[in-house]
């Protein structure tokens, strides 16, 4: 059976998620570190995770249990990867469908990026999520949770 695996701590499409997880009765894990606290949606079908704090402790828990038939949704380049060498499906909140063919050159300019963070250059931040990009991630997302289904 399909779930969805959330990376929670900076998630700004957990609503939505919900949403289209209770309409298609699929389980959802929302996973954190607890770093900044969220508050459980009440809903039967979402589970809230909090693992020890540390650097890619929650990344590691969803790795270690997703499967071919699962979605993630996250930003995190490198988990993203990790979904998809286990054979799962990944969508960023942002609408953006990560596959084989695309990751390799997000994780390179990710290493760039971060090079250039390290020797002092600014490189910005996400852009606040906007209604245009809900749309697009709830489109994604439907399409990726249709696949994984069959």
């Amino acid at each position: 059976m399909t779930e969805i695996y959330v990376d929670g701590d900076a998630c700004p499409v957990r609503d939505e998620v919900f949403k289209v997880a209770s309409r298609l009765n699929l389980i959802v894990h929302v996973v954190s570190n607890g770093s900044r606290p969220i508050r459980p949606p009440g809903l039967p079908n979402v589970r809230m995770v909090v693992v020890g704090e540390g650097a890619d402790v929650a990344d590691d828990w969803i790795a270690d249990r997703i499967g071919p038939a699962d979605v993630c949704v996250t930003s995190d380049i490198p988990l993203a990867s990790r979904c998809l060498a286990k054979g799962a499906r990944a969508v960023a909140p942002y609408g953006r469908v990560w596959t084989g063919d695309n990751i390799g050159s997000a994780l390179a300019g990710r290493s760039v990026a971060q090079h250039m963070r390290e020797v002092g250059l600014v490189t910005g931040g996400p852009a606040p999520i906007t209604k245009a990009d809900r749309s697009r991630f709830l489109s994604v997302l439907d399409t990726a949770l249709q696949a994984a289904r069959r």
